[in-house]
């Protein structure tokens, strides 16, 4: 879970874009922090970077399969 010590450096939002997975070797739409929706496991991202593609992040076969969804991103 991302962690952060002052306020003024985040801002909430309802945007859908927090709703939105991607699959593993995508390109990233935006910079931030991204979540694994099948094991939790959270990446740094730079924008138009790859998302860690099927063969670099495996967790066992119990969890979903992996997609990331955005946690924060930057504007």
């Amino acid at each position: 879970m991302a962690l952060y010590q002052r306020q003024n450096d985040l801002s909430y939002s309802s945007s859908p874009v927090f709703t939105t997975t991607y699959e593993p070797g995508a390109s990233a739409p935006f910079g931030g922090i991204y979540k694994c929706t099948g094991c939790g496991l959270e990446i740094g991202i730079a924008k138009f970077h790859v998302l860690p593609p099927q063969n670099h992040h495996q967790h066992p076969s119990r969890y979903t399969p992996i997609r990331w969804q955005p946690v924060t991103i930057h504007t």
